[in-house]
């Protein structure tokens, strides 16, 4: 095996590993943000007392707060209202300020509709996709290509290297 040959092999190796610490990067990102943030947006909207509800979206809100999801896209390219931050994020905050002055005198009809209400409210905004690395979307987004096609460049240059015994 020739010296080109083993160099492209050795840096399509490379592309591989930094390829693999994305993919890692991100699951690990998609459960944290999961665990931290969307299973408490989950719980409140399936909560079937207001109390609870509130103690979750409390939660919720605190994570997105201290990691500064409060505005801005999440999308790199076309900047799809799903991925608004902002409306994300104030819909959240206005399904909280509404269930912070429910009536305590309110019937368990008055309830239950309101939390049916704010459960289909929530899964109509949706989720913003890629929010998980939300601010460093970009740099996510080159560093999966430049490594995917590095790999498969660097795969093919060393095998033309070895196949046409390239010094």
């Amino acid at each position: 095996m020739g010296k080109f040959a083993k160099l492209f092999l050795v840096l399509g190796i490379i592309c591989t590993v930094l390829f693999g610490a994305w993919a890692t990067l991100r699951i690990v990102k998609a459960v944290s943000f999961d665990m931290n943030c969307h299973a408490y947006i989950h719980r409140a909207t399936g909560a079937t007392e207001i109390e609870t509800a509130k103690v979750e979206l409390t939660k919720a809100i605190k994570y997105i707060e201290e990691n500064n999801l409060t505005e801005g896209t999440v999308s790199i390219f076309l900047k799809n209202p799903r991925n608004d931050l902002g409306f994300w994020y104030s819909t959240l905050k206005s399904a909280y300020k509404e269930l912070d002055t429910f009536s305590e005198n309110a019937t368990q009809l008055e309830k239950s509709n309101y939390l049916m209400r704010m459960r289909e409210s929530f899964y109509e905004v949706g989720l913003p996709n890629g929010i998980s690395i939300y601010p460093h979307n970009v740099l996510y987004f080159w560093w999966s290509m430049l490594s995917l096609l590095g790999a498969a460049v660097f795969y093919i240059l060393s095998y033309v290297a070895y196949d046409n015994d390239w010094d």
